[in-house]
């Protein structure tokens, strides 16, 4: 196990490394950074003295060495629009989308992964039918649109929770209720395929041979082999769920990571859109490298990978 895990983190190391290398060479994607910076009134002159006060003139490769040895001091350059710390702007936008993020990928796995162990145990029935239904719905809806009909219905019809705003927790329900559905079609396909894969075979028929309850074997040994790509799909997810939270975030005027990128992206901040586009992808990377961690805690023959 400690040979995997030093495997696991020196690769996920390097896919960071590489991760940083992208995430900054993306300002240069879109053209002149000074002159972006500069703005659309400015002169060539004017743009000049930004590219010699950002060190734009510099090699690309001795750019982001001194940006990187900036990121590991926790250091991410200054927000040209809200003229700030870029370190601490992201510390409190990130702890309400992860809150908010953690809330909905509970939600999903609470209702997608029974959904898929019924569907799973009873094929083609109408439990399996409805589940798969639910699925396709929650694939084809637009999240803004079920957003604007939770808040027609909630907020504007029923007038029992806030349209918008962090005020109270009330005003987490129905964007936990969205983003949680925008998660749970992936979780419950998957849950469903494994257990009738997992019912299928031969250890599965030898514990119902020997007495065991279907409950028993259901949870106890369908679900558990089951459960090992649930792990690395959820971990996925959970980062689908801080990246997309973008239209969610905006609708809901909630002020987490997801509406700071569109500020961030609306205003030209390139230091800001920079670290926000650093720390989504970190976040898959770590997301990723727990899961495998926790796989092969339950999997043995994963370690030998």
């Amino acid at each position: 196990m400690l040979n995997y895990a030093v495997r696991r983190i020196f690769m996920a190391c390097l896919l960071a490394l590489f991760v940083s290398f992208i995430s900054y060479s993306l300002i240069f994607a879109a053209g002149d950074p000074a002159a972006a910076v500069a703005g659309e009134a400015s002169t060539a002159a004017d743009a000049e003295r930004i590219r010699q006060l950002y060190g734009f003139d510099q090699p690309i490769l001795v750019q982001y060495l001194h940006w990187l040895s900036g990121v590991l001091r926790g250091d991410l350059g200054t927000s040209l629009y809200f003229d700030q710390p870029v370190a601490t702007l992201l510390l409190g936008r990130f702890a309400m989308t992860a809150q908010l993020g953690i809330f909905a990928l509970i939600l999903a796995l609470v209702i997608a992964v029974p959904l898929g162990v019924a569907a799973g145990r009873w094929p083609n029935s109408i439990i399996d039918r409805l589940a798969l239904l639910f699925a396709v719905i929650g694939q084809a809806m637009p999240s803004f649109w079920f957003a604007l009909l939770l808040i027609i219905l909630f907020s504007v019809k029923l007038s029992i929770l806030p349209a918008s705003g962090t005020a109270s927790w009330q005003s987490f329900i129905m964007p936990t209720i969205v983003l949680g559905y925008f998660a749970m079609p992936a979780i419950m396909r998957l849950t469903r395929s494994g257990m009738i894969s997992a019912l299928e075979a031969d250890y599965i028929r030898t514990a119902r041979a020997m007495g065991l309850s279907e409950a028993r074997v259901l949870f106890d040994y369908a679900l558990r082999n089951a459960a090992l790509p649930i792990i690395s799909l959820s971990s996925a997810q959970f980062g689908f769920l801080l990246a997309g939270s973008v239209v969610v975030e905006s609708v809901f005027a909630i002020h987490g990571a997801g509406s700071l990128a569109w500020e961030s992206i609306a205003r030209g901040d390139l230091p800001t859109i920079q670290a926000l586009v650093l720390c989504f992808s970190l976040f898959y990377v770590v997301l990723t490298l727990l899961a495998d961690m926790l796989n092969a805690m339950l999997d043995p023959r994963m370690r030998s990978k």
